[in-house]
């Protein structure tokens, strides 16, 4: 089936040095040799190579000098023949160029994604990969980059093929045994199967428990900063910024609204939300940013209770807390022991945020708290994607179902139909089975020209 050609920018849109035009589809070389101006024509190229030259129309006439690289089909990002236009990056020229292109009434604009849509329905990529592409694009730190490197190389891709042939082999045999129903053969005993399923399940298992620390990677970890006014929240803030962020000042109730930054830790993003000193208060604006605070409280992955030892103990606003979050959350830290360092206070941490001393320990105590002892390698295979997830959950429901009727030596066709099943929830997350809803949600989220 021939799809439309279809162009758009590549590259993000505004005033730079360059600027990238994408065209891909049947027509894609012909209408360029429409427009293009250089030694020779494009449709006579080779593939994978860049030719200088200018875009030229007869009502716009000499648009812009270009270089054109031409990718034929089948080896292109799409699948498809496909050329890029470098031009001057002026969002006037770019414009006109595609406006040329529109004119001819061969091509229309793409729509969000489609260029990595087309590359998954012409199998360039399975659907896994076709989703990296979009955490690669997001990722802004080094572990989700290469995160979503290792997805869109095709790690899961890889596993989850393997979890699909192991299932289909398991299902052949009881498909076997249906078959000769009548000449009661036995392909393969139960405690055969029984090992085979507890296989399969284990490794679901570990990819599902891999869940946690790759999403994670993926989005990052929420840390919220609360405590009584004045027991240096802003400084703690501004002390692993390295910066001033915000506001320092001995007068409580300075922090109004929550102050959010972000740094990274061993390659992991933490966004650091410093809050609003939780106390009672009757100025208005103040009690909205206490509403706030315990918002971000309620939100957070990870939250850090601050006391010092000028104030001493908040016995009662640590309870408070308990409303708003799992204790197993809470880093109890201690701060300002630059001024008391045997200050008798129980706590997890103790610091200074005047000094920096015990941020070392506060460091390592996120990251603690962060992978609960787990990391990483490059060739981990990580779940970083909750799509995949509840496919991989669906995958295990059904597998148990199965090992629950073998065990209770149940008919072949009621394990036949949740393996099956099985695999067709395994086959959702690489794109094997996929409804247009799932991969319109998918691709809807990629910006266009991508």
């Amino acid at each position: 089936m021939k799809e439309d050609t279809i162009i758009a920018l590549a590259t993000p849109p505004g005033v730079g040095a360059l600027s990238i035009i994408r065209l891909s589809g049947d027509d894609s070389i012909n209408l360029v040799d429409n427009f293009f101006r250089g030694k020779s024509k494009i449709s006579e190229a080779k593939t994978h190579t860049v030719h200088y030259g200018r875009i030229v129309g007869e009502e716009f006439g000499v648009v812009d000098d270009v270089l054109v690289t031409i990718f034929k089909s089948p080896n292109s990002y799409t699948g498809e023949d496909s050329v890029e236009i470098s031009c001057h990056g002026n969002p006037y020229i770019v414009q006109n160029i595609i406006n040329l292109f529109l004119s001819t009434d061969k091509i229309r604009l793409a729509e969000p994604g489609e260029f990595t849509k087309r590359a998954f329905l012409n199998n360039r990529i399975d659907l896994s990969q076709a989703e990296a592409v979009l955490d690669v694009i997001h990722s802004r730190t080094e572990a989700s980059f290469r995160g979503a490197r290792n997805q869109l190389d095709g790690l899961l891709s890889q596993k989850v093929d393997y979890l699909r042939k192991s299932i289909i082999n398991a299902l052949s045999f009881i498909e076997l045994e249906l078959d000769f129903a009548e000449e009661d053969i036995e392909f393969i005993d139960n405690s055969e199967l029984l090992k085979k399923l507890d296989e399969i399940i284990i490794e679901i298992d570990s990819l599902l428990e891999s869940y946690n620390v790759g999403k994670i990677i993926r989005d990052g970890v929420n840390v919220a900063l609360v405590g009584k006014p004045n027991v240096g929240k802003s400084s703690i803030l501004n002390y692993l910024l390295k910066e001033s962020r915000a506001i320092v000042s001995d007068i409580p109730g300075t922090t109004r609204d929550i102050i959010r930054e972000e740094i990274s830790i061993d390659g992991i993003l933490f966004r650091l939300y410093d809050t609003a000193g939780l106390r009672e208060s009757q100025d208005v604006v103040e009690k909205e940013g206490i509403y706030r605070s315990r918002e971000a409280v309620k939100n957070a992955d990870i939250v850090l209770f601050i006391e010092d030892v000028v104030q001493g103990e908040s016995k009662e606003l640590y309870f408070d807390l308990l409303n708003y979050t799992n204790p197993e959350k809470i880093i109890k830290v201690i701060n300002k022991i630059d001024l008391n360092s045997n200050y008798p206070l129980a706590s997890d941490i103790k610091i200074s945020a005047k000094t920096g001393e015990g941020i070392g320990k506060l460091i390592k105590k996120l990251r603690e708290m962060t992978f609960g002892g787990d990391y990483y390698t490059e060739k981990t295979v990580l779940v970083s994607n909750l799509r995949h997830y509840n496919c991989l959950r669906k995958s295990r429901e059904y597998l148990m179902n199965a090992h629950t009727s073998v065990i209770n030596k149940l008919s072949g066709e009621f394990i036949s139909v949740d393996l099956r099943n099985a695999t067709i929830s395994l086959g959702e997350i690489i794109g094997e089975v996929t409804s247009d809803d799932v991969l319109n949600n998918i691709f809807m989220q990629f910006c266009i020209g991508k």
